[in-house]
């Protein structure tokens, strides 16, 4: 009620502006107390009183799903040849689960031509970390998201640091990446930071582990295995988050659809990654493919 009070007293041409800021904030703190309440798993993707109803496939000739094979832990060729990763092992369960294994053939190629061949008719689907825009959206059809990619700090660890990052790191330097997402991220949400803006991620890794920043934030993803790996030395751990935005951050990625066929599909997918999430299988292979987690 407080709230409502303020809000009225706003004047309306400011008002729209608040409520915008107002609705990003909300998505963060949302989103993040998800993973918090789910520690080492993913945040919820799905509700788990929504009833969706199984579509009958029984008329699909072949679901090719198109896929890269050069993006390890996703995606990635293994020691026997075989195609394997998180996004492989997603695309299986999903065809487990609607019960059409016989006629699902992942195809791998290159990142770069994926769009260009499912636009071609060269397969339904694309499963390979495709992240939702407007301009594919035009083209395309998504699935509901399957993954969330967030923004984590890492520190100094002989700093001692704790808590919430904002308090945390007041005053201190944070190397990010110039140009990006997290730049931004950086600027709009936390305001007390100095943010040391680098030029790549080799630059910006270096900077932590030499102390010329206090901290850095960036993907959620590299930021945990780099702190894990022997390159970073044990000089360093992860702090608070993750952070996640949509507005920032994008809407996850999804399994993207041509248009042609979407509507039986974009259902039948919708379904088996709903029940993979109610059932945790989801969490399974995420714990699979990322044991150090980037929730």
């Amino acid at each position: 009620m407080q709230l409502m009070s303020f809000i009225r007293e706003i004047k309306p041409g400011f008002r729209v502006a608040f409520l915008l800021i107002l609705s990003i904030i909300s998505i963060i703190y949302v989103q993040v107390s998800q993973a918090a309440e789910n520690p080492g798993g993913v945040p919820v993707l799905s509700d788990p009183n929504e009833r969706l109803t199984k579509p009958d496939l029984s008329n699909l000739a072949r679901f090719r799903i198109l896929t890269a094979s050069d993006f390890p832990p996703f995606n990635f060729v293994d020691q026997t040849g075989r195609l394997a990763g998180y996004h492989v092992d997603v695309i299986r369960e999903v065809c487990r689960e609607l019960n059409i294994e016989a006629k699902c053939q992942v195809q791998a190629m290159p990142y770069a031509d994926l769009e260009g061949a499912l636009e071609a008719g060269n397969g339904e689907a694309v499963m390979s970390g495709i992240a939702i825009t407007s301009s594919l959206r035009q083209k395309f059809s998504f699935s509901r998201p399957y993954l969330f990619l967030p923004a984590r700090f890492a520190v100094q660890g002989k700093l001692g640091l704790s808590g919430r990052a904002g308090d945390a790191l007041a005053g201190r330097k944070v190397g990010v990446i110039a140009n990006t997402a997290h730049e931004k991220m950086l600027g709009a949400f936390f305001p007390k930071l100095v943010a040391v803006p680098v030029s790549g991620q080799e630059e910006l890794f270096s900077s932590l582990k030499e102390g010329k920043v206090d901290a850095i934030l960036a993907d959620g993803v590299r930021v945990p295995f780099w702190v894990a790996s022997p390159a970073a030395e044990k000089c360093c751990v992860l702090l608070d988050g993750p952070y996640l935005s949509q507005h920032y951050l994008g809407e996850g990625f999804a399994v993207m659809l041509r248009k042609g066929n979407a509507v039986q599909l974009t259902a039948a997918v919708d379904y088996a990654l709903a029940q993979l999430a109610a059932k945790g299988r989801l969490q399974d292979i995420y714990l699979r493919y990322f044991p150090n987690g980037f929730y």
